[in-house]
């Protein structure tokens, strides 16, 4: 009926049906501190709203223009509830998901990229929840709009800020990676990408703008201030741009975002534009930094292969027609003549639709990413060659600059003040380690101190590429590195030239990688973790409430996978955690605890009355006065999580499946 009415008659429907069914939404965004501080919107109206717009949007599946319309009006206020949902136990997490994910599906192409630069943040519109007002949990498992109130403290406020802004970005891939057999992800991906370009290639002047200093005589106080913010803004534009490229290539896979050739070939435009930016004669390009230089690499080794397709017809080459122009900056303005051969090689393939096909082209590619300074020679030498054929040291390769380089350099870049180079070596050394290189395990003494070393950088680009670094130590040797990272952990740093007055910090960081090599672990976890179990318990006891709720956290992570090697010590952990969970004063170390049990439950599943026999019933009692008496609404909600695990289990326990089976048996 609601669907014929829209159809029919669209601007009544719009007046006296949409309208009034979206009004709880509508609610969330006109909220205002004159309204009831309790609840501004109550559960019960929100739930019946979000149930109403997943039958008549999506249940009834009839894209009309008025229903996309109305429902891009509150899109917003579905996906903050979305987010919120995300973090607690909800029924209105699934039909919250159903109706994003339907927009998106049914959205133009237009409508749905200006979606999705505001629900990444990216722009600003007056459709959101209103500042002031956050969701909250209902009693009946949905959610109701309530104030936020004022906090005094104005880091937990950035904090929060912060925290939620990374969390709703880390929703919208999770929606983006629903979208199956949909180029809106790939679209949105290479627009971002064509930003970045335009941003990059008027970077330079921005910078000489910002870094003259106005004739502030001259100008009004407005102005000036004006002036300020506009700087501010752009930066601050480009930050968040940054934060939602990184976010989808560490979350969508290459073949979510990348589906088509035609999308390859725009996200090739993007880079290779990228690469011709700054190729003046005045600043010349930044091809020293090792980051860029194998981006470079790796985007023209990609073209190659593309070209070295066996079944490439017409539209293909006509869609890689885009990348002419800038691989004739290349071949004729980059300094690096292997760079340039190579580009020229490409382009003369996609000129003549492979007419013209160099020899080997796939492995010049992979030879092109050579950078190493020592090996400009050699570049002036290999140059030489007539066009069209590859140098012969490329040609044999096959491999990129990091297995070509000598370890000792790679050691000696791990050690260097410029930012990129040294986490970039880092990283190098990490993928050395995990392969086996002989001469990494050779040198895993020196490895292990730069890895430490560069623990207690500030940098978190450096930091968390040595905390992945000491992750793959521990996991190819863990009998000596696992030893020591203990001994820090439990102590501090013990190398001469740390920094006592960050001990905290290391440990903290070191906490993490324990955490890794212990998810690591898989099947040895009963032999390998006993040391880790002894300092994780003491961790418990420490004075400093985040290494209590690290160790703890390393705690569960360890204790989900020990399978029946927890059975000896259950007493001591049941002991351990009840008696954080009465006595502990800090919300942070009883969410650790309560999800502690939590993960011990979730690692043992039907094991667990076998393994904790004789602890279960304290563990029970504990969480029922979480869920009773705790103040704090996490701990509450880790308490319930954990009830409803040991829930299926005693079920599982107490009615197992009944099995239909067939016997027979053969008579004497």
């Amino acid at each position: 009926a609601a669907l014929s009415v829209v159809q029919e008659r669209p601007s009544l429907a719009q007046q006296y049906l949409l309208c009034p069914l979206l009004a709880p939404l509508q609610r969330c965004i006109t909220a205002s501190d004159e309204d009831d501080s309790q609840a501004a919107v109550e559960e019960s109206e929100l739930t019946r709203c979000v149930d109403d717009v997943y039958k008549i949007w999506v249940v009834g599946n009839s894209p009309s223009v008025p229903l996309l319309k109305a429902l891009e009006e509150v899109l917003p206020v579905v996906f903050t509830l979305f987010c919120f949902t995300k973090k607690n136990v909800s029924h209105l997490r699934t039909p919250c998901q159903e109706i994003l994910l339907w927009y998106l599906n049914h959205a133009e192409s237009s409508a749905g990229l200006s979606a999705l630069r505001q629900l990444s943040g990216l722009r600003r519109r007056n459709n959101e929840v209103a500042s002031d007002f956050r969701f909250t949990p209902g009693s009946d498992g949905g959610a109701r709009l309530s104030c936020r109130g004022s906090s005094s403290d104005e880091d937990d406020e950035l904090y929060e800020k912060l925290s939620g802004e990374q969390w709703r970005l880390e929703c919208l891939m999770q929606l983006l990676a629903e979208l199956k057999d949909c180029d809106l992800p790939g679209d949105f991906f290479l627009e971002l990408l064509q930003e970045l370009t335009s941003w990059a290639a008027a970077a330079d002047d921005e910078e000489a703008k910002d870094g003259e200093q106005p004739d502030v005589s001259a100008m009004t106080l407005l102005e000036v201030e004006q002036q300020q913010l506009g700087g501010a803004e752009r930066r601050a534009q480009r930050l968040v741009l940054l934060q939602v490229l990184a976010v989808m290539v560490e979350c969508l896979q290459h073949t979510e975002l990348l589906r088509k050739t035609t999308q390859v070939v725009d996200f090739m435009v993007s880079l290779l534009q990228r690469a011709c930016v700054g190729l003046d004669q005045a600043t010349g390009p930044r091809v020293g930094n090792p980051v860029e230089s194998q981006t470079l690499s790796m985007g023209m080794g990609l073209v190659a292969t593309m070209l070295s397709g066996p079944q490439l017809g017409a539209d293909d080459y006509s869609s890689m027609s885009k990348l002419l122009l800038p691989l004739q900056t290349l071949s004729q303005r980059h300094p690096d003549v292997v760079v340039q051969e190579l580009a020229s090689n490409l382009r003369a393939v996609i000129a003549t639709h492979g007419a013209y096909r160099p020899e080997n082209l796939t492995a010049a590619a992979a030879g092109s990413s050579s950078r190493n300074p020592e090996s400009a020679a050699n570049h002036t030498s290999e140059a030489k060659t007539p066009v069209g054929k590859p140098p012969a040291s490329s040609a044999g390769s096959g491999t990129s600059d990091p297995p070509a380089k000598p370890f000792s350099d790679w050691l000696l870049e791990a050690c260097d003040p410029d930012v990129p180079t040294r986490a970039f070596a880092l990283r190098v050394l990490n993928q050395r380690v995990q392969h086996g290189d002989p001469e990494a395990v050779q040198n895993q003494e020196k490895v292990l101190v730069l890895f430490l070393e560069n623990l207690e950088h500030e940098d978190s680009f450096v930091y968390l590429s040595a905390i992945q670094g000491l992750a793959s130590l521990a996991d190819s040797f863990p009998d000596r590195i696992l030893e020591r990272l203990l001994r820090d952990f439990k102590h501090g740093p013990s190398l001469p030239s740390s920094d006592k007055q960050r001990s905290l910090e290391t440990r903290l960081k070191l906490g993490e990688v324990l955490m890794r090599a212990s998810r690591a672990m898989g099947d040895l976890a009963p032999h390998l973790g006993r040391p880790l179990l002894g300092v994780f318990l003491q961790g418990t006891r420490d004075p400093d409430q985040s290494v209590r709720a690290s160790s703890l956290s390393n705690l569960g992570e360890l204790c989900g996978r020990l399978d029946y090697a927890v059975g000896p010590l259950a007493q001591e952990l049941s002991s351990c955690l009840t008696a954080l969970i009465k006595t502990e004063t800090e919300a942070e170390v009883r969410r650790a605890a309560v999800h502690v049990i939590a993960q011990l439950l979730r690692g043992l599943s039907d094991k667990t009355t076998q393994v904790l026999s004789e602890v279960l019933l304290d563990l029970y009692r504990a969480l029922k006065l979480v869920v009773r008496s705790d103040p704090d609404e996490v701990a509450v909600l880790h308490a319930q999580l954990a009830l409803e695990e040991l829930d299926d289990v005693m079920r599982r326990f107490i009615f197992p499946e009944q099995k239909l089976e067939k016997k027979i048996v053969v008579l004497p």
